[in-house]
């Protein structure tokens, strides 16, 4: 308006007058909340991470315990076993070569894609079956458990690589407080179930395969080929030798992922003491030569 006024050209941008500028401050209370949800937000640790050290820690025990019975059932740990000295033999007249042919079919075939055919049509010396067909069927539901076992290890695995993909890039230090719980967690369930093996062998034995096969399914005379082949001792070894594999290997990755200082970025012990004392002693910090803060 002074501008048309006077003659001139209106302005087209103007300052703006001094009250647009003021700001009402919002209330002290509103003003703490605040401030707590940007401290909550900055200290909050995403979820994903925490997902996925919880599944390295559940998945461990039950991939080491795959990897442990896929290592003894196979036809290194039979020849191991029939050749060892104090293994029973066979009373019936198989010898140690007959025992480690026909047990490794018998092993051969619980990791292979073959059906029952395989061990049911298998012949001995005097031509007669090697396997009755109950011995048959038993074999072809320990197939079943065992394939189930490895394929869901197996997922496991592939679940967990990629989950230690994802910690490292996104979480310093996570892959190692997964596997060190995951460790923690193995050698309790170890210890406790090598615990109830000890107090009864028999006892547990039964139970365990109560939990997967039926009732008259599993029990065969002392004739037959498969108590020939893998006697109570073989069974008694077999759980000795998958409870050490566990167990010594989830001893070591205990050791390897114990959450020492250096391992969490800290510093040692004496140089955090050390410059703690700095810090409180103001003498200290002059004659470091470090400035007071």
């Amino acid at each position: 308006a002074e501008a048309a006024e006077a003659g001139q050209e209106p302005a087209l941008f103007a300052e703006p007058l001094p009250t647009s500028a003021l700001q009402v401050r919002p209330p002290e209370a509103e003003v703490e909340r605040r401030n707590h949800e940007r401290e909550q937000a900055a200290n909050a640790k995403p979820l994903a991470p925490r997902i996925f050290q919880v599944l390295l820690a559940v998945f461990y025990p039950v991939v080491l315990l795959v990897l442990a019975i896929r290592a003894v059932a196979s036809p290194l740990f039979l020849w191991v076993e029939y050749y060892r000295p104090g293994f029973p033999g066979d009373g019936y007249g198989f010898n140690a070569d007959d025992r480690m042919t026909y047990g490794s079919y018998a092993l051969d075939y619980l990791s292979n894609w073959s059906g029952p055919r395989y061990l049911g049509e298998l012949v001995n010396q005097n031509g007669e079956k090697l396997f009755k067909e109950g011995e048959v069927s038993h074999m072809a539901d320990v197939k079943t458990v065992m394939l189930s076992a490895f394929g869901a290890g197996a997922l496991m695995i592939i679940i967990g690589i990629i989950a230690m993909l994802y910690l490292r890039k996104r979480s310093t230090g996570g892959i190692r407080r997964g596997m060190f719980a995951g460790s923690i967690v193995t050698l309790v369930l170890i210890l406790g179930l090598g615990t109830l093996a000890a107090l009864g062998w028999q006892q547990f034995f039964t139970d365990f395969h109560h939990i997967f096969f039926a009732n008259g399914t599993w029990t065969f005379a002392l004739d037959d080929t498969l108590i020939r082949l893998f006697p109570g001792q073989y069974w008694m070894d077999s759980g000795i030798a998958i409870g050490a594999l566990v167990f010594i290997t989830a001893l070591l990755t205990l050791i390897f992922t114990w959450p020492t200082r250096r391992r969490r970025g800290l510093a040692p012990k004496n140089q955090a003491a050390a410059e703690h004392s700095a810090d409180a002693d103001p003498e200290v910090r002059a004659e470091a030569g470090t400035p007071e803060k």
